[in-house]
């Protein structure tokens, strides 16, 4: 496919976020990525998410924000809102947690980590993890998922909701006319947000309501592509857990895929994806249809390291793209059993969202 055959688009950049603007059929789509979170930010963020801990590397300032504007349907995916889906209290001892060792080691460092991020109230506080003396009293001893397992899928904003680092279409750096700089954020075509969007269960025998692969895989070139983490933990030394977006738009379609990988080193593996996609071309009835699947595996660590090609070379235990392939194609059991833990985001679920 040639440049002529690029989709009408304009790039627009500011220091931290690249914008592209698809005049047909008028999607905006920002990335922002910035530096890991400061102390006090990180504090900040796990005071309003009530966590006891939140992960090592949180990228509190990136987000990903899709816009339609013929519609006003606005989909983010954030550090802060994906965190949410981490659970605690009394939730924390449910279905899917894992209970070994390394929870408590895990939380001895955070003892240390913690207790240098709040602020000084005049009191001296210790941060040996050996320590006699009691916790902070800023922090939280309570039950928390530590491996920071989520099944978040992104989540819908009003039609109002501005973003800070969002470039404003008409920085210097873009790359559009003076005459065409395009809207700000703040203005919709159809600004109501009394408008209702709501997913549907995907139509197993209607061909739009399914992601093609046949599409996906073709050497089309990319208009725009972006990574955003979100979040790393390392657990302790004991695995990582992270979340990471991409999307690509290309010639005929958006595509974006979240995932969420967990390793606990000698006790499992675990990977959630949310995928999202649309055509460019408009469903039977004439709207843009967006299209949801999110998956969800979990197999005994031993199980995948059993499947590597050379065994005497562990790197691809932490190929966040290697473990989903080998819990997708070739360990069949892992979206239902998994690892015994009786992990609730196992399976699989197709929606569909008509704009």
């Amino acid at each position: 496919m040639t440049e002529s055959n690029l989709p009408p688009h304009k790039l627009y950049e500011s220091v931290n976020a690249r914008t592209v603007h698809l005049t047909e059929p008028d999607w905006y789509i920002t990335a922002s990525t910035n530096p890991i979170s400061s102390i006090p930010q990180c504090a900040q963020m796990q005071s309003s998410l009530d966590l006891p801990a939140i992960p090592e590397m949180t990228f509190g300032g990136n987000f990903l924000l899709l816009e339609h504007r013929p519609s006003g349907w606005k989909y983010a995916f954030t550090c802060a809102d994906a965190l949410k889906g981490v659970k605690k209290d009394e939730d924390a001892n449910g279905k899917g947690m894992i209970k070994v060792n390394y929870a408590d080691a895990w939380m001895k460092s955070r003892y240390v980590v913690y207790a240098r991020r709040m602020p000084d109230d005049n009191e001296t506080r210790s941060t040996d993890p050996n320590s006699s003396l009691p916790m902070p009293k800023t922090v939280q001893t309570r039950p928390c998922d530590w491996t920071f397992t989520t099944t978040y899928k992104g989540h819908r904003l009003s039609p109002n909701d501005e973003w800070p680092n969002a470039p404003s279409y008409a920085d210097d750096g873009a790359e559009s006319d003076a005459e065409d700089e395009g809207p700000s954020t703040s203005q919709s075509s159809v600004p109501s947000a009394s408008k209702e969007f709501k997913w549907q269960p995907a139509d197993p025998t209607n061909s739009s309501h399914a992601i093609p692969l046949t599409e996906l895989i073709r050497p089309d070139p990319i208009v725009f592509y972006a990574e955003v983490p979100l979040f790393e933990d390392e657990l302790h030394d004991n695995g990582a857990s992270s979340l990471l977006v991409r999307i690509r738009v290309m010639p005929a379609c958006v595509f974006l895929l979240a995932r969420f990988t967990l390793r606990v080193d000698n006790v499992l593996f675990r990977t959630y994806d949310t995928r999202m996609y649309s055509s460019y071309s408009p469903g039977p009835n004439g709207k843009t249809v967006v299209v949801r699947e999110s998956s969800g595996w979990e197999a005994e660590y031993s199980k995948v390291k059993q499947l590597l090609p050379d065994p005497n070379d562990l790197t691809l235990l932490t190929n966040p793209t290697w473990i989903a392939q080998v819990l997708a194609e070739k360990l069949p059991g892992s979206q239902r059993r998994g690892a015994g833990t009786g992990w609730d985001g196992m399976g699989k679920k197709a929606e569909v969202l008509e704009l």
